[in-house]
């Protein structure tokens, strides 16, 4: 690719493009690069348009590295709450506190030493050093794969031919730009169905276009079915002031650190409502009148599909030893909840309201 003479046609035309008419976003232009490298982990996986609020939420409460690797977990899960993949804020989390210990508080310059940090991939690396120290390296995201796949044409192209080829067209001269430009191209005009070819500014350069393939470039692999499995969920109520019951989960696996109502996989031949009876004195409580279902939620996983069906019961007893926290509605919002757990308290807040008023 160095040697390929439009290399340099390439650069030319992808920055002109991008300082034409590149997004304004928050962190463009940011030469901060603990800044830089919070808005990398959050577009990891999630749209922009959600990243922004929450990356301006996040710089209020943690304006700093220092600020960052000073916070408790619990609390960066609350400012990370609603985005899902709740493991990027812990690692996050982790690798400023060996930043803070190992290297004076100061990001590593160099992608190398950047990957030694928890959650910082090859991707992030690259793109981090890039924009914030001005490093000649590549960051291939998937948007980067599918514009380099069209431009040359490549059916299904492996990691380290992206990154060669990547690498080799890196600006040397505005190294963090160039990648930026390159993604903003993928997300914005190459598209995955769809691309806005008349207008793309590599138009006459990409091969795939030339050959009428662009709709096959690159191949796209069929995803097996997630597998699905039911929960039902028991927002326990009990007391005068209506406090809920929360438990914790585990500090490693799906959703770890994270806080959830009780629940339990509805067992075959178990109806829901004994399930929940069954889930409620097993934590030593007993059920008082009748459970009231509550809209089920649906959440995605990378590996599953979970359909959780809340119901809210009034309860008594003072449970078993350490059953979880018994919060106040409005407390629920102190303690990070995974989305559907959220919308599952939502719900059962204003159940437990219309329920008062009733009485």
């Amino acid at each position: 690719m160095e040697d390929d003479p439009r290399a340099d046609e390439i650069r030319r035309s992808l920055l002109d493009a991008y300082d034409a008419g590149r997004r304004d976003l928050p962190w463009r232009g940011e030469s901060d690069p603990y800044r830089i490298w919070v808005s990398e982990v959050m577009l990891q996986q999630t749209r922009v348009e959600t990243v922004i609020p929450y990356y301006r939420m996040w710089l209020e409460r943690f304006p700093t590295l220092e600020s960052l690797a000073e916070a408790q977990e619990e609390e960066v899960l609350v400012a990370w709450q609603g985005m899902g993949y709740y493991s990027r804020a812990r690692r996050l989390l982790g690798a400023a506190r060996i930043v803070r210990e190992e290297h004076g508080g100061d990001l590593p310059t160099s992608a190398e030493e950047l990957r030694r940090l928890p959650g910082v991939g090859e991707y992030t690396a690259g793109a981090v050093a890039s924009m914030a120290f001005g490093a000649v390296v590549p960051a291939v995201d998937g948007n980067v794969r599918r514009v380099l796949a069209r431009l040359f044409d490549l059916p299904d192209p492996g990691g380290a031919e992206l990154r060669d080829l990547a690498g080799a067209l890196v600006d040397p001269v505005r190294p963090g730009d160039f990648n930026q430009a390159l993604m903003e191209l993928g997300a914005m005009v190459c598209l995955p169905r769809a691309p806005g070819c008349a207008s793309c500014p590599l138009g006459n350069l990409c091969l795939a276009r030339a050959r009428d393939t662009v709709e096959e470039r690159p191949v796209r692999k069929a995803r097996p079915p997630l597998p699905e499995i039911e929960i039902v969920v028991v927002a326990a109520v009990r007391g005068p002031d209506s406090r809920f019951l929360l438990q914790k989960r585990p500090a490693r696996g799906l959703l770890a650190g994270m806080w959830e109502f009780p629940g339990t996989e509805v067992e075959a031949g178990l109806t829901a409502r004994d399930a929940v009876l069954r889930l409620a004195a097993g934590l030593g409580l007993s059920v008082v009148g009748e459970p009231a279902e509550l809209e089920a939620v649906t959440q995605v996983f990378s590996h599953l599909k979970a359909r959780y069906r809340p119901f809210v019961a009034l309860v008594e007893g003072v449970g078993e030893g350490g059953v979880g926290r018994w919060l106040r509605a409005e407390e629920l919002s102190s303690v990070p909840l995974p989305v559907a757990q959220g919308k599952i308290a939502e719900a059962a807040r204003e159940a437990v309201q219309n329920l008062a008023r009733r009485l």
